[in-house]
């Protein structure tokens, strides 16, 4: 059998969260195989490490799910240079400006994934049991980097067996077809269930990969292949069955009474949590900083601008942000809440000039969901969760299944449209269908996840999900230009793999 290296970089980074690029570099010195996987400890520090490395990948998660939707597209009301991050919202990426090269390298824990997979299943030291919830957890994040792969590139490298380094760029392998990825993941998924069997746990406080984040990926899964994939009503009901299973099966999940606290530091974990990037005081911030140093004004200038809920200028013992805004925020979605849901306070925040009649003019509005912790003295510190599945995803992806199905989707829209305008909620009025916008079950939908899930990575994937025509709709994608709703393969990764293809539409001369 191929013997198979681990280089002590990576089996440090294990033990502890924030670990280097370890495949960016060759190591130093090596163990094998054979002086490791040899307990249970060893297994669980393998797994901890494979967390680790997607917490790190959790920024490009978000950037392809969401930077190139309609949350973004003005420029940065502080004056900052965007520094090319104008090409996701304005979707002018090509060859040579990717946005994200080398696939995200989301490869380098599929490798991790493809090693833990093979190892477990040869594993003679460990119980059934244990044996059977790494797979669990192994297939289901293995199936979450496919699927981001598919919905991001279409056609992609698959790879199941784990090599020592690994860069895509160097494996001299052609992609597969798309068809070919999402079988993939399905049997991926399958696998993930079949392996976690009847335990539904959670464990970590929600922050390792579990049963019902594999159902939860499954419904998402399932409906891009039922509207994307010629996979139909059979898909959809797949979907469906997924996502009640979580309902049957894990108790206490539901919404929190308030929407802001879904997401607040010191409620990590709640009944609303299926699954989340975890994040902690001193320890990691939120996308390795990206978060901070991207989507949140600076202080000097935003002391300068005036707060609505005060009409006084920011007080900066308060609302130090210490950021940068490289992607800004379009001001037109502020309008498009409802000033009676309370979603609109929790997730954004508009910065106001004085005019000299003293009413005020919308200069710029930030992110206001992720708040972070007041630190010691006037810091704060970005250390908030990073959602990847919770209730109200259940909520809102069941009732799409449901739409698909011709079933009835009220009860699902409404108990999150109740919780977010709380006191002000009047089914007759506000609650579906007495909306204007509930006269299309697709705008609806849609509407409803842009006000729940803005920054959480998923507005451009619903509108790719939903149609092409949503794209063209509501983003500055180029109308018809369907090709582009891809992204481009980076030169390097195709010069360094010449069995691989650009994605078609960004072809040039030579390639």
């Amino acid at each position: 059998m191929k013997k198979i290296y681990l280089s002590f970089a990576f089996v440090a980074s294990l033990l502890v969260m924030g670990s280097c690029n370890w495949l960016d570099t060759e190591p130093t010195s090596s163990i094998t195989q054979e002086q490791y996987w040899q307990n249970a400890d060893q297994f669980d520090a393998f797994m901890f490490g494979l967390h680790t490395r997607f917490r790190e990948h959790s920024y490009n998660f978000f950037l392809l799910g969401e930077a190139r939707s309609d949350v973004f597209g003005d420029a940065p009301f502080g004056g900052e240079a965007s520094q090319g991050m104008e090409r996701f919202p304005y979707n002018t990426l090509n060859q040579e400006n990717p946005g994200i090269s080398n696939y995200g390298k989301f490869y380098e824990n599929i490798n991790q994934l493809n090693m833990m997979i093979e190892k477990a299943t040869e594993a003679t030291v460990l119980t059934e049991e244990q044996k059977n919830y790494y797979l669990g957890q192994a297939y289901g994040m293995r199936a979450y980097y496919y699927f981001h792969l598919l919905r991001s590139w279409g056609d992609v490298i698959i790879t199941t067996d784990p090599t020592y380094t690994l860069d895509v760029g160097n494996l001299a392998k052609a992609a597969s077809p798309a068809a070919d990825v999402m079988k993939q993941i399905k049997q991926d998924i399958d696998n993930s269930i079949a392996s976690f069997g009847t335990d539904y746990t959670m464990k970590g406080r929600k922050s390792q990969w579990s049963k019902p984040a594999t159902l939860m990926l499954k419904a998402e899964a399932y409906l891009w292949s039922s509207r994307q994939m010629n996979g139909g009503t059979a898909d959809a009901e797949a979907a469906k069955n997924a996502l009640v299973e979580i309902q049957q099966n894990v108790s206490g999940l539901k919404l929190t009474d308030k929407f802001a606290d879904a997401f607040a530091y010191e409620k990590k974990g709640n009944e609303e949590i299926i699954f989340a990037v975890r994040n902690q005081l001193k320890e990691y911030d939120l996308w390795n900083g990206s978060f901070g140093g991207s989507f949140l004004p600076q202080t000097n200038y935003l002391g300068t601008y005036y707060d609505a809920a005060t009409g006084k200028k920011f007080d900066l013992a308060k609302e130090n942000r210490f950021g940068l805004i490289r992607m800004g925020i379009k001001k037109d979605n502020l309008a498009r809440y409802d000033d009676k849901d309370t979603r609109k306070l929790a997730t954004l925040k508009g910065a106001y000039n004085k005019l000299d009649d003293g009413s005020l003019e919308l200069a710029g509005v930030f992110n206001y969901k992720y708040q972070g912790i007041q630190d010691a003295g006037n810091s704060r510190s970005l250390n908030d969760d990073y959602p990847i599945y919770r209730y109200a995803d259940l909520l809102l992806l069941l009732a799409e299944a449901k739409s698909l199905l011709g079933e009835d989707p009220t009860g699902e829209i409404n108990e999150v449209r109740e919780r977010a305008y709380g006191d002000n909620y009047d089914e007759a009025t506000v609650g579906y269908p007495h909306q204007a916008i509930d006269s299309d079950i697709n705008e609806a939908l849609l509407e409803e996840r842009f006000k729940e899930f803005i920054m959480e990575g998923k507005r451009w994937y619903d509108l790719r999900r939903f149609g092409n025509e949503y794209v063209f709709k509501y983003t500055l994608a180029e109308n018809g230009n369907v090709q582009k709703l891809l992204w481009p393969v980076d030169k390097t990764t195709l010069t360094n793999n010449t069995a691989l293809h650009q994605t078609p539409g960004y072809e040039t001369a030579g390639n």
